[in-house]
């Protein structure tokens, strides 16, 4: 046997010792006991492989980050740091996925993988968006590396998906506005409350907020005595969301009071009133 099959050998049997699991020196001692320069680099991706299976992507993006530094220039290295970016992303330590996953795109822009390494870019935020008490800066930076998967890699696998999750953090964003306002209605600061209730209207036409929106621009515009805009956010209301309980609600505040669901003035929302008739608002 030539000295370069009795190394391939011995690596191949090193190699299973090490996956093999409980009883090695790795298993006893933590990652990292045995010197990692003594194996190559597409043993160390299946080490990395090997504790992806294990449920363990804390592990696997250590071995898939040694690869990136024991073999910098390696096809491996450009495997390696993909994968990276997934482990890190797996284990929810999404700082140092989004890191993993901007070195990727730097690095290798032109590559197949780009577009994924976009999507766990745009995922590494996305993913902390739990609920809209949340800091809406994670929900603004989703968006914009939401909206880089759809504009630059539009025939991607990951396109309609980035598409889906664009609009359910453009509807948290909403929801946000939604849930301030009606803080503010609640507690008869009906300025501040229809200062929200706008943003939604005219920022956010698009969302599932908007009906209920206009709803409560009818309630808090009634508040202050200003029929004509409550008038003209009714007809709205009437116009694109005839068949919802909102328009149901707002009718009935409307009438009650002997008013018609109609523009009425020159405010804002007689402007989208108008652009409504045109068929130029949602």
């Amino acid at each position: 046997m030539t000295g370069g099959s009795r190394a391939k050998v011995i690596g191949g049997v090193l190699l299973a010792v090490w996956l093999a699991g409980c009883d090695s020196v790795t298993e006893r001692a933590g990652r990292g006991s045995i010197p990692l320069d003594g194996f190559t680099a597409e043993q160390i991706y299946e080490r990395g492989e090997f504790e992806i299976d294990r449920s363990r992507p804390e592990d696997a993006a250590f071995y898939f980050a040694e690869i990136e530094r024991l073999y910098p220039y390696s096809e491996w290295a450009k495997r390696g740091l993909i994968m990276q970016a997934f482990s890190y992303h797996s284990a929810r330590d999404f700082e140092n996925s989004r890191a993993a996953a901007q070195r990727y795109i730097d690095f290798y822009p032109a590559d197949e993988d780009a577009a994924y390494a976009q999507y766990l870019l745009a995922l590494s935020y996305y993913d902390q968006i739990d609920d809209v008490g949340r800091d809406q800066g994670l929900t603004f930076q989703a968006l914009q590396s939401l909206r880089t998967v759809i504009e630059v890699y539009p025939d991607s696998e990951y396109a309609s998906s980035a598409v889906l999750k664009f609009d359910l953090a453009f509807d948290h964003l909403a929801g946000k506005e939604m849930e301030i306002g009606r803080y503010y209605l609640k507690g008869a600061h009906y300025t501040a409350a229809i200062n929200r209730f706008r943003v939604v209207v005219q920022d956010f036409q698009t969302t599932s907020h908007t009906a209920e929106a206009l709803h409560r621009l009818v309630e808090a515009y009634l508040s202050l005595g200003l029929t004509q805009e409550a008038q003209t956010a009714g007809a709205i209301l009437g116009h694109n969301f005839r068949s919802t309980t909102w328009y149901e609600d707002s009718f009935k505040l409307l009438t009650g009071r002997g008013l018609e669901l109609e523009a009425a003035g020159d405010s804002w929302l007689a402007q989208i009133y108008r652009q409504t008739i045109r068929g130029q608002w949602l």
